[in-house]
């Protein structure tokens, strides 16, 4: 059997791991098994985090919606609130709600006396 010289293919495969991990500190941007295992568990990181900003972000728009609402004149809720704009069937997502209730407080108050005044 002839022998395989694999100087170039694996070369080439090691500088394709240490130029994902080239911003890495220490041995694990210069040394191979430590590079291969810092990417498996960068991109583990980066898949689960994906998901968490979605989590974080939502968390946030909520945060605002009911700062936004118990601010108000009247001492109002944010799951009353939200339980409301089902029931008038206002179609806003939260995300919508939140950049109302930051930059135009005198809409997200005509939003919020129309739910209130049909009760």
């Amino acid at each position: 059997m002839t022998r395989v010289k694999r100087g170039y293919t694996a070369r080439r495969r090691r500088k394709r791991i240490r130029l994902f991990a080239s911003t890495f500190i220490g041995a694990h941007s210069r040394l191979t098994r430590t590079t291969t295992q810092q990417r498996m568990r960068a991109l583990v990181s980066s898949h689960r985090d994906r998901s968490k900003k979605k989590r974080d972000f939502r968390h946030l728009w909520i945060t605002r919606i009911n700062a936004v609402i118990r601010e108000g004149r009247i001492f109002y809720s944010y799951s009353l609130f939200i339980h409301n704009l089902y029931k008038r069937q206002l179609l806003l997502n939260r995300k919508i709600l939140a950049q109302i209730a930051l930059s135009n407080k005198n809409c997200f108050d005509m939003i919020s006396n129309k739910i209130i005044n049909k009760d």
